[in-house]
């Protein structure tokens, strides 16, 4: 099992550290643009292989795309980070140009590749991936509903003052800060439905907190967070590296699901080694409903300004 990451920043340093952590991998490669920044990173993480007891191979490699040839599973992270006061949808013009670029070559030497597409504004990203390449829709996955549902169950634990895994509960929706649909109704602790513990009002806060949770990290840190979304990333390549079958909340491509057609949101779906094998169609109120198409408004407005 190889897997690629492109771009060796936080994010993509982060799930490198994860994947070879939870040893599933055989090989791991990191790519970056930077001279030497890729292979000082993997430098670093071999450097942690006997203290935390992995065997993954992890090679870093500047520019050139021979060193990721065969990759099974490729995670595009590359492109510029949000600032504070960003949206994420304000990084469109100059990362539509990099992803569009790095899926080219990933694909191109590993023609096999399922691609696992990071970069924001993330709902977009994935679309153009669909639309510029000619991977079956199963192999082109956008990491977005992961991410968001650990920051709902994190909040939620908060809330509720108990321990993370008591908590099960997901969001869906476009990955930004107005698009996400945190499904409050359908939240557990230990399968009983958590408006048996917190109130109304509390619920909702907890709500809007899983919303703007990238924004408040963004605002505290000055940047992008990197150990929760590195973390996702690497659940996603598990699932997938490891035929598991987990359920995720992914940016899938729709025809037809939940309403939608020719857009690319976050549902729930199955992983496992083809990829995206199954999206998952929940019964939604009609409230959730109503969120879910306002979201998907709002991706499709940010998808008019590709230029495709």
């Amino acid at each position: 099992m190889k897997v690629t990451i492109v771009g060796a920043g936080a994010v993509g340093a982060s799930c490198a550290e994860y994947v070879a952590i939870k040893d599933f991998a055989s090989e791991v490669v990191l790519l970056d643009i930077k001279e030497g920044f890729a292979e000082g990173k993997a430098m670093d993480l071999m450097q942690t292989a006997t203290l935390n007891g992995f065997d993954t191979k992890i090679t870093g490699t500047t520019g050139g795309y021979a060193k990721t040839a065969n990759s099974d599973v490729a995670v595009i992270t590359s492109g510029i980070p949000r600032k504070p006061g960003m949206t994420r949808e304000e990084l469109i013009g100059i990362n539509a140009g990099i992803v569009k670029d790095v899926s080219a070559n990933l694909i191109k030497h590993s023609p096999d590749v399922i691609l696992i597409v990071v970069s924001n504004p993330m709902d977009t990203m994935t679309y153009l991936v669909h639309k510029t390449t000619n991977l079956p829709k199963n192999k082109i996955i956008g990491m977005g509903g992961a991410l968001d549902s650990a920051r709902f169950k994190y909040r939620l634990s908060e809330a509720l003052e108990c321990p993370p895994s008591d908590i099960d509960g997901m969001v869906i929706g476009g990955h930004s800060d107005t698009g996400m649909v945190p499904l409050t109704r359908l939240a557990t602790r230990n399968s009983v439905p958590v408006t048996a513990f917190i109130s109304e009002d509390r619920l909702n806060q907890v709500s809007e907190d899983t919303k703007v949770g990238g924004a408040t990290l963004t605002k505290l840190l000055g940047t992008s967070a990197w150990y929760a979304p590195g973390a996702a990333v690497s659940a996603l390549v598990q699932a997938i590296a490891c035929d598991q079958k987990k359920m995720f909340p992914c940016s899938a491509l729709l025809e037809g699901e939940y309403g939608l057609n020719d857009i690319c949101i976050g549902v729930p779906a199955i992983l496992g080694k083809e990829g995206l094998e199954k999206i998952v169609e929940l019964e939604l109120s009609d409230a959730e409903s109503a969120k879910m198409k306002e979201s998907a408004e709002g991706v499709k407005k940010t998808n008019s300004l590709l230029e495709v």
